[in-house]
């Protein structure tokens, strides 16, 4: 199949995805805020989003309309917005990766597909969990993807509820517990049963 792919990130992790895409097909890679006028530009049938900062605007959206999915580490609808595999940990819910489509709402789109996994605190760092999630998305997306774009996935509704958290979020626990992403996450998570239970 003959597709035009414009791939946006903002991290170096996705670039793996990026790379298999290529080998495939045509991809444009592009890391800037994304507007109409690279739309028209590029013209891609696919937009694929994976660890990209910026929230695209209604009227881009619409421009595009159809092809337009989402890679996001966690397994939604919780933990939507920034640093989902912390806030899993924090808040103890589901764990996992979700691939959805992208609409006006933040990480609120039709999931195509998700899975979940299971972690062992005491066994991890956020770093690792992190590397594992990441490596669940990229078999994730390589399994599921002529499913994807020859239209045999059927898209559905996110549950009611999840949680999301912003970037202010965790600057704020950060000052209250202080923590690393190389940290332990079982010693992390007891730093801050004591941090609430003062």
């Amino acid at each position: 199949m003959a597709l035009r792919i414009l791939f946006l990130t903002n991290n170096k992790n996705s670039l793996g995805l990026y790379e298999w895409l290529r080998d495939r097909y045509y991809v444009e890679l592009y890391s800037g805020k994304l507007g109409i006028d690279q739309l028209k530009a590029i013209k891609p049938d696919v937009v694929v989003s994976y660890n990209y900062k910026y929230i695209i605007d209604p009227a881009t959206l619409k421009y595009q309309g159809e092809g337009m999915m989402n890679l996001h580490t966690s397994l939604l609808p919780w933990n939507r917005g920034a640093n989902p595999n912390f806030w899993s940990f924090i808040d103890n819910t589901p764990k996992g990766v979700t691939i959805h489509e992208i609409n006006e709402g933040l990480d609120k789109g039709r999931i195509i597909c998700q899975r979940e996994c299971f972690f062992e605190p005491e066994k991890e760092t956020f770093v690792s969990t992190y590397e594992k999630l990441n490596q669940m998305m990229t078999e994730l997306l390589k399994e599921k993807w002529e499913d994807i774009v020859n239209g045999i996935m059927e898209p559905f509704q996110q549950p009611e509820g999840g949680s999301y958290h912003s970037i202010k979020d965790l600057h704020l626990l950060k000052s209250q517990i202080g923590f690393e992403w190389s940290d332990n996450i079982s010693e992390v998570l007891r730093r801050y049963e004591e941090y609430k239970n003062r």
